[in-house]
């Protein structure tokens, strides 16, 4: 049985976690919290990020590769790797320019506004995860949110600038959509729309994500705020519009 170790909350995680539900690969995910995540990631051959599949192929230790993996699978009617080589090519370039300039944009603004939100943290960070980890976690939440913070450079400044990049990529992706394409590459859904989708949820907080998260009436204002400009976001409703019908 394939294994999937994943920080569950994390969007890089619900990419790959996607892309397997989606090539109906059976898989065991194995969810830790954040940081205790390095003891896993390394044990199954990892270096230190989540997501990791361990599979009879060998260990697989990013999303990208995942994704790759999932598409060479997937049936016929569930495929999502372009056939035209041009447009697979496209679709790949799209993913990598998502993985460097979204991925980790979406996920530091998502920090900081869940800095000093106890309560939103353990009720949405714990899905799933070993019971010493979940039991540990209201002890060490203090600890291990501030280095967390040092490890993704979460501050003010940062957060600022990181909702700068989101903003300048949703941009982008509306912009390539504004001639009425369906979608961002070809005539059906491919690994491009995951990966958008799936890196954005981090500031629109999808109803179909993988694993539970807040609801907008439970965010503070400050936070909600953010998330619903991002949602009406014309970029912002493509993702949201891809959870819909494709997650």
């Amino acid at each position: 049985m394939r294994r999937l170790i994943t920080i569950p909350i994390s969007h890089f995680c619900e990419k790959a976690r996607w892309a397997l539900d989606r090539a109906r690969l059976p898989f065991v995910e194995e969810p830790h919290v954040q940081l205790l995540h390095w003891i896993a990631v390394r044990r199954a051959g990892g270096g230190r990020t989540a997501p990791v599949l361990v599979c009879d192929e060998g260990v697989l230790p990013e999303s990208g590769a995942i994704v790759g993996y999932a598409a060479h699978r997937a049936p016929p009617d569930r495929a999502f790797e372009p056939e035209d080589p041009i447009e697979r090519a496209e679709a790949m370039r799209i993913e990598r320019w998502l993985d460097a300039e979204l991925g980790p944009h979406s996920r530091r603004w998502t920090y900081w506004q869940l800095n000093g939100e106890r309560e939103l943290a353990h009720e949405y960070d714990l899905t799933g995860v070993p019971a010493w980890e979940r039991l540990a976690f209201p002890v060490a939440y203090r600890p291990l949110f501030a280095a967390v913070k040092r490890y993704l450079d979460v501050t003010a400044a940062t957060a600022a600038d990181s909702e700068r990049r989101v903003s300048a990529v949703f941009d982008a992706v509306a912009e390539r959509l504004g001639d009425g394409r369906p979608f961002l590459v070809g005539e059906r859904f491919s690994r491009a729309d995951l990966s958008f989708a799936a890196l954005a949820a981090a500031v629109l907080l999808p109803e179909r994500y993988g694993v539970p998260l807040p609801a907008l009436e439970e965010l503070p204002e400050r936070w909600a705020r953010g998330t619903r400009a991002f949602r009406q976001h014309p970029a912002g409703a493509f993702a949201l519009r891809m959870y819909a019908d494709w997650r």
